[in-house]
């Protein structure tokens, strides 16, 4: 586990995700936050499917981004932010079930940049199914006006 001296982030991590419209239009909740392990879920919505009826590779993406940002938010001061600056998505099976968990974790913490690793799973009446993986480099941003928390 990664003791990151930062107090509770935990709270403020809360805080932000309830302000992005992006995760409240796909109906994901914040259902883990622990230090450099952030995990997201959302239940199957045919609204967020592609043309054959399984989850959208935006949608999937999207999710990913962020769980791997907030893993990274759980290590950094509060008067920082975060901000992706690249990542990379491999979908490896079809995104069919009734849930989905996305598990961003830190890989390789840094004072400026911050790599994190995503999983994507489909969750259903068995095993929970490996759907996507993705690598995501994170920029810490500190003292940028319009960027905060």
């Amino acid at each position: 586990m990664i003791d990151n001296g930062h107090g509770d982030f935990h709270e403020r991590i809360s805080r932000s995700f309830e302000r992005q419209g992006a995760m409240r239009t796909l109906g994901a909740e914040l259902t883990r936050v622990t230090p450099g392990v952030v995990e997201i879920e959302l239940p199957f919505d045919m609204k967020l499917t592609q043309q054959h009826g399984i989850l959208h590779a935006g949608v999937i993406s999207a999710a990913l981004d962020s769980a791997c940002s907030y893993a990274a938010y759980t290590l950094i001061e509060p008067e920082a932010s975060i901000l992706t600056i690249e990542f990379k998505v491999n979908l490896m099976s079809p995104g069919r079930g009734e849930r989905f968990l996305f598990r961003g974790e830190i890989t390789k913490p840094g004072s400026t940049i911050i790599v994190a690793d995503g999983r994507g799973y489909a969750v259903s009446d068995g095993p929970a199914k490996l759907i996507a993986s993705m690598t995501s480099t994170l920029m810490v941003i500190r003292g940028r006006e319009g960027i905060s928390e």
